[in-house]
């Protein structure tokens, strides 16, 4: 009797546990059912156009203004007045600095009791000949008179022109003690203070006047970078290339924009063999002073390239080493596709040289929810709506 109860115990057990599974394996049914009946996953997605892009490339520069003047002495002296102040802007011209060197006023004064002297004897030599001419001429006395009498005329005249010579060279000294501007500019530091000696050989100069009318963006291409700008760039000379390439622009020290472009002016005909890199040049005008010589800033030069094939960053990933798209293709399927792109970007673009051409569809954003074969309801996106996005 107890036997034929627990059979029947285990047979609803067991008739309890096939009917739990049954309805699991109906659930599953019913639930991959219901998957394959849902609609795909919304993506955006843009068709693929060529168009013009700039690329910009960025250069480490160092700037100088147009003329960096050292202002040097020419004479030995004390400092008896300084004019101007460090920083200050200054004339061509300006008096600058005066130097107190009374040796030189006593030169001038010197030379010009020299040529007093000098002119006397030439009038008295002068009056010589002109008494002697007649009487040679009477016969009265020889020739050789006349002779040694204009004989010494010369010497009083060639007297009268060294003291003349001595009088301006003691003019050009007492004038130096009058430091002048050579340049318009912008006055340096100044390490000299009032009363101190000075002579022409001292090492460091009174200052420095920079001229930064105009300022010059000093910067470097490596080898690669010079064959490929000789390359892209149209002319037939390295100077037509030179004049063909686009305005310039300068990025300064804060990151913002000088206002006036410059222009590309030389690249250095040899290749440094210890940076392995040319030197090149570019001229940016300066009319409101708002660069100083010796600061430092970014050349940003750009490049145009005519039916070039853009992708927005975000439609990419990287995997590898290798960058990737998505393309859907005409049954709504996305496919991984690896592409190529050029170094420099353009803008939140990527310039495809390589996997991708005009009319492909790409999911624009959103690849990190993808996987390859997967099946998406694309939704189309102008060429404007992805600037937007990309943004």
């Amino acid at each position: 009797m107890h036997l034929i109860i627990k059979n029947k115990k285990l047979t609803a057990r067991f008739i309890g546990l096939a009917i739990l599974l049954l309805s699991s394996c109906g659930n599953k049914t019913e639930q991959t059912e219901a998957a394959a009946q849902a609609p795909p996953p919304s993506f955006p997605v843009i068709t693929i156009e060529t168009r013009n892009a700039t690329l910009n490339t960025d250069f480490p520069a160092s700037l100088q203004g147009e003329q960096n003047i050292e202002i040097r002495p020419k004479i030995d002296g004390y400092i008896e007045q300084i004019y101007i102040d460090e920083g200050s802007i200054v004339k061509k011209g300006q008096l600058l600095f005066r130097i107190n060197a009374p040796q030189y006023a006593q030169e001038v004064n010197e030379a010009e009791a020299a040529i007093n002297t000098a002119e006397a004897d030439v009038s008295a030599a002068e009056l010589q000949v002109n008494k002697t001419r007649p009487l040679v001429e009477k016969e009265i006395i020889s020739h050789f008179e006349l002779e040694t009498a204009q004989f010494t005329l010369k010497s009083r005249l060639a007297a009268l022109k060294q003291a003349k010579a001595k009088l301006a060279n003691a003019r050009t000294n007492l004038g130096y003690t009058k430091i002048l501007s050579p340049v318009n500019g912008v006055v340096g530091s100044i390490p000299f203070k009032l009363g101190s000696l000075i002579t022409a050989s001292t090492a460091e100069p009174l200052t420095t006047i920079s001229n930064i009318g105009k300022i010059y963006a000093y910067f470097s291409l490596n080898e690669k970078q010079l064959l490929a700008f000789s390359r892209t760039t149209n002319g037939n000379s390295m100077s037509e290339k030179i004049k063909n390439t686009p305005p310039v622009n300068l990025i300064l020290s804060d990151g913002s924009n000088f206002p006036d472009e410059g222009h590309l002016e030389t690249i250095a005909g040899l290749i440094n063999t210890e940076t392995g890199s040319a030197s090149l040049r570019a001229a940016f005008a300066n009319h409101r002073g708002l660069v100083r010589s010796g600061g430092s800033a970014v050349v940003r030069i750009p490049q145009t390239i005519e039916d070039a094939v853009l992708v927005p960053q975000k439609s990419t990933y990287e995997l590898q080493g290798k960058r990737f798209v998505y393309i859907v293709d005409s049954g709504g399927k996305v496919k991984n596709t690896e592409i190529q792109v050029m170094d420099m970007a353009s803008g939140q673009f990527f310039v495809v040289t390589s996997g991708l051409k005009a009319g492909d569809k790409i999911v624009l954003e959103g690849a990190s929810s993808l996987q390859h074969g997967m099946a998406i309801k694309p939704e189309i996106k102008t060429s404007g709506e992805a600037d937007q996005v990309s943004k």
